[in-house]
This record gives C-alpha cells, structure tokens and sequence, in this order.
C-alpha cells in the first residue's frame, strides 16, 4: 500500500504543486515579519514602509500583461519554478539592499514575481484536478496558509536567535531551494504548448496570437475574486483593532480575531474539496459568502467580543473556499482569464484594507467592518453569474436520460 500511494501520479502532482503554494506563502510571511528590522536598518518612517509595501502590491497589480506572455511562452511548470526559484533570492536581495530606492525596486519585482507564481501554482493546481477527475484546490491553499505559519515561526526563533535579517532571510532561501527541488519532480507538464506566441500557423508563418476582450463570464469571475480578496484581506488587517476599539476587548484578546479567522479559513480549506466534490463549486461559494456575509453583519448588529469572535469565525468559514473555486474556474477558460483573475486578486488585497480605513476613517470601524460584510455578499451575488462545472453526483444526474 505505501509503495503504490508513493507511485500515486495524483499525490505526487499534490505533493509537488503544494510546495509551490507552501513557497508563496513562506516567502511572503518570512519578509514581512521583519519589516520592523528593514525599517530600522534603512531607517525609514512609517510612511515609508507604507509606500514598500504599496510597491509589492503594485509590482503584483500590474504584472498581468507580462504573466500573461510568460504563460504562453514557458507553460506553468517552467514559470513556477522559474518564479520560485526568483522569489527565493529577492529576500536575499532586499536583506542586502543598501537603501530605500533599492529596497522599493526589490518589493517592486518581489510583486511581479508573486504574480507569476499565483498564475502558475493555480494553473498546476487545475490541471490536476481536470486530469485525475479528484479535488484538491482547497487543500492547496490551505498550504499557503501553513507557508505563512512556518515563515512566522521560523522568524520569531531566528529574531530570538540574532539580529541579523541577513542570517534569517539565507536560512529562508535554503528552505525555499530544498522546496523548489521537491516541487521540480512531481510539477506537471503543459498540455498545450500550441497556444504559445510564434507557434507557426498553418502557411509556415510565425502566428501572433490576438488579444480579446474578456467574456463576461471572466469578468463575473474578477468582481467574485476582487470582493473575495477585499474582505480576506480586511478581516486579516483590521480584526484586531475591531475588537480593541469597536468591542472594547482587551489587549490580550485583541490578537485572536486574526487567529480565529485564519484558524476557521485553514480548516476551511482542508475540508472544502469534499464540499466540493458532494455539492458543487457553484454552491460552495455561494453558500459560503452567504454564511460570512450574514454572520459577520449580525456580529456587528449585535456588538460585544463574543458576538464579534463568532462573526470572524463565520467569515473565515464562509470566504476560505471562494478563491480556491474562483481559481479553478477561470483556469478552464484558459491562461488569459487566469491571470486576469488572478490580478483581480491581487488588486482586491491591495485596495481592501486602505479602503476599509478610508471608510473607518470618515465614520468608524463598524461601518469599515460593514463594508467587509456587504463584499462577501458581493460574492455571492456574482457566484450566480458564473457558469460552474457541477459536481460529479450532479453531473451523472444531468446525464442519465429522463
């Protein structure tokens, strides 16, 4: 039995695509929780950092024209590790950087390199769905989530340890490398290497490929994955201070907000392909944001620390499966929409929480907080604009003649 589970294509595909996705979130994790350290050794103000992690948003936001030509012309599998491997030496570059001017380009690649492996990973992620018939997206992404709680241990022993951003960032890239090498193994190779720019057409000539506007299914599938990723986003920046403000929690308890709500989203996603798989994507996501929109607003309704913890519950229970499901549905409409929604992705978690402060700030965080519940209602509304693929059981039930 161990033996033919090793030789499993299914779970070596998983195993190698799940290193890509543990990769993205390590990285991230593992420099952001030394921005107080970049901060003090390039000695920058508060509104200097803001505009470094701006630059990492904006490297990601408009990376789509660029992922989308790498797609076509290197496949997931080549752009994956080619992203992976570049992510891993940023941190070695920005540990490195002499000043601000350099650390801003740094984040700004950081961004467009993040780009390219969300396109990719997610990419592997469908393709091994569609060619073993099996559901595994949610469970990629709560890898990504375990990524960014490895990074943060890792970071609180190497700070405990010593100083050195440098020392920390070269054990991070070791890591990194051994994840790369077991990723290379097991990745799947591309299908469709005739949808790449200069394939010769059919008189010999080096065919350009045209571009096309998005169908208006894609663009269903970027306002779901905008609004998903805005109240992701937000609950994540704003939780602690909801509570700390708006509940009048105590400082102690303030830091569970975003615990509860990370905590309920990776057991979200460990159990969510079995959702999947029994009720269908489309219910999934509509079931969910309907779920996080509704406890969430009737936490704020309510007020009190409880009331609000179980609200963030509800959030991180009901929004955890909709990227995953956004991902796999754009994937089948090509690498174009892929990476159009993928961006969209990106743009909601750039735009989410200063929005939320913007709101917060010309009334309070209740309001702020509202707005996080009337996105992840947004959700659901445009689910039921989305064209998608039924679950197996379904599936057979449409197809057995009446």
């Amino acid at each position: 039995m161990r033996v033919s589970r090793l030789h499993d294509p299914f779970l070596r595909g998983q195993l190698a695509i799940a290193a890509l996705f543990l990769s993205l979130g390590f990285q991230y994790a593992t420099w952001a929780a030394r921005i107080p350290a970049i901060k003090a050794d390039l000695d920058l103000s508060a509104a200097e950092v803001g505009v470094l992690l701006m630059a990492a948003g904006v490297g990601a936001a408009v990376s789509f024209p660029a992922v989308a030509w790498l797609m076509r012309r290197l496949g997931s599998r080549r752009l994956g590790l080619l992203s992976q491997l570049g992510l891993a030496l940023l941190l070695l570059a920005l540990a490195a950087a002499p000043n601000y001017p350099v650390a801003l380009l740094v984040m700004c690649a950081d961004g467009v390199l993040v780009g390219c492996l969300n396109v990719a990973m997610n990419a592997q992620g469908s393709a091994l769905e569609t060619r073993h018939e099996r559901n595994t997206m949610a469970k990629l992404h709560a890898t990504f989530s375990a990524g960014s709680l490895l990074a943060a241990l890792l970071a609180s022993g190497m700070t405990a340890a010593t100083g050195s951003v440098a020392a920390h960032f070269g054990v991070a890239v070791v890591l990194l490398a051994a994840l790369g090498a077991a990723a290379r193994t097991g990745l799947l190779d591309d299908e469709a290497p005739a949808d790449r720019a200069g394939e010769p057409a059919p008189d010999g000539k080096p065919a350009r490929r045209r571009w096309t506007l998005p169908s208006s299914l894609t663009l269903w599938m970027c306002c779901a994955m905008v609004f998903g990723t805005v109240a992701e986003g937000a609950m994540n920046d704003w939780s602690a201070l909801y509570l700390e403000d708006i509940a009048e929690a105590s400082a102690e308890l303030a830091p569970l907000g975003i615990a509860v709500v990370s905590g309920m989203m990776v057991v979200a996603r460990l159990f969510a392909d079995g959702w999947r798989a029994r009720w269908g994507d489309g219910r999934v996501v509509l079931l969910g944001s309907a779920v996080a929109a509704t406890g969430l607003a009737l936490a704020l309704v309510s007020g009190g620390v409880a009331p609000a913890l179980a609200g963030f519950a509800c959030m991180g229970l009901g929004i955890a499966a909709v990227t995953p499901c956004v991902y796999a549905a754009a994937a089948r409409q090509g690498s174009d929409a892929l990476t159009l929604v993928a961006a969209m992705g990106t743009t909601g978690l750039l735009a989410g929480p200063p929005l939320i402060g913007f709101i917060a700030g010309a009334s309070n965080l209740a309001w702020g907080m509202g707005a996080v519940a009337a996105s992840a209602g947004a959700v659901a509304l445009c689910s039921t604009r989305i064209r998608w693929t039924p679950a197996p059981a379904a599936a057979d039930e449409a197809a057995t003649p009446a």
